[in-house]
């Protein structure tokens, strides 16, 4: 056995995506969860080459494998983890991986706490905020609805370890529950300011409108659908978890079952975003631009940090539409130009 064949066994993971910036230029060997993989041509020869990107629990990395192809195309798919060596390095501004050899790791092999991002908020402190926030309702309707879920011990299981999403934002274990916290938190201060909001409604919006992605999204390899998921989506799915619950709570009132449906199917805000219905009254319109907020602000933020060592401005985010600027990291940046200058000045 060739030396190269022993650099890849094993599956020990001692280098994440997090570490690009101190290995530019480097050749790295570790393993990744291929989030995505296509066969492609090249453009001169028409002979195939991969594209891959890759993950860790830290990020994730375009990757190219130019040579060598025709056999490891076959070796593995999409979800499955590769030990990787390749150069990293920069392309437009951005880390990407020239895949030398790679191998699929057997299953045994795998530890996923190393590829599924995960909250760096503390799981219990967040449920404990969640819950106290649940206490302070005052319509016992309400109340009662919501104690309901949190009865249920696989919803409450679930709830406590469900990404918000696949990819936009709060894309890790844990993410719904940091999402919707976050919501609460904006809920309670936007009812102080607007006090013809009926709190007690507006909370219960919030704990609801992203409930259905418990079972429309799968998080145990990578984050994907399920095919309840795709076929339904998560709207339709939180409509029969509702339904079911309020059976549970004696006299529910049917006006009030209207207005947490309708905050469901609305809280997207448009038609294009996959909303059957614009929202229609005031705690319906907070709920879809406190959330709109919320998630665009995690967006922000995530963007930021994967591209710490780039300079203030991101590329490209898809999501948003336009280019971000970190202004933290512009206005430091300008404070530390400013430096010598007023370091001359206090010298002449």
């Amino acid at each position: 056995m060739r030396q190269d064949d022993l650099q890849l066994q094993g599956s020990m993971k001692d280098f994440f995506l997090s570490d690009c910036a101190q290995h530019e230029n480097k050749v790295i060997t570790s393993c990744f969860l291929v989030l995505s993989k296509q066969v492609k041509s090249k453009k001169n020869s028409g002979e195939p080459y991969l594209a891959l990107a890759l993950g860790d629990r830290t990020g994730q990395i375009d990757a190219k494998m130019w040579d060598n192809v025709a056999q490891a195309m076959e070796a593995f798919d999409q979800d499955d983890v590769l030990k990787i060596r390749g150069l990293l390095n920069k392309y437009n501004n951005r880390f990407q991986i020239t895949i030398e050899r790679l191998r699929k790791v057997e299953e045994a092999e795998i530890d996923y706490a190393d590829f599924l991002p995960k909250t760096t908020k503390n799981i219990d402190e967040l449920w404990q905020t969640l819950t106290d926030f649940v206490t302070t309702f005052q319509d016992p309707r309400l109340k009662a609805l919501i104690e309901a879920f949190l009865a249920d011990p696989e919803i409450v299981r679930s709830y406590r370890n469900a990404p918000a999403a696949k990819t936009l934002h709060h894309a890790c274990i844990g993410g719904l529950l940091e999402h919707v916290v976050s919501l609460f938190r904006s809920c309670d201060l936007m009812c102080r300011n607007y006090p013809q909001i009926n709190r007690d409604l507006l909370l219960s919006g919030a704990f609801l409108h992203d409930i259905g992605k418990i079972h429309e999204l799968t998080y145990k390899r990578s984050f994907s659908y399920t095919t309840r998921g795709q076929l339904l989506g998560h709207m339709v799915i939180e409509l029969e978890m509702l339904h079911e619950k309020i059976a549970q709570v004696p006299g529910f009132s049917d006006e009030v079952k209207i207005l947490l449906e309708h905050m469901i199917i609305s809280h997207h805000g448009q038609y294009d975003f996959g909303s059957p219905k614009l929202p229609m009254f005031p705690e319906a319109l907070m709920l879809h631009y406190l959330d709109d907020l919320d998630s665009k602000m995690e967006n922000m933020r995530a963007q930021f940090e994967r591209e710490a060592a780039t300079g203030p401005w991101t590329t490209y985010n898809n999501s948003m539409g336009r280019s971000l600027l970190n202004s933290a990291e512009f206005l430091k940046k300008a404070e530390a130009k400013k430096e010598p200058s007023e370091a001359l000045k206090e010298e002449l």
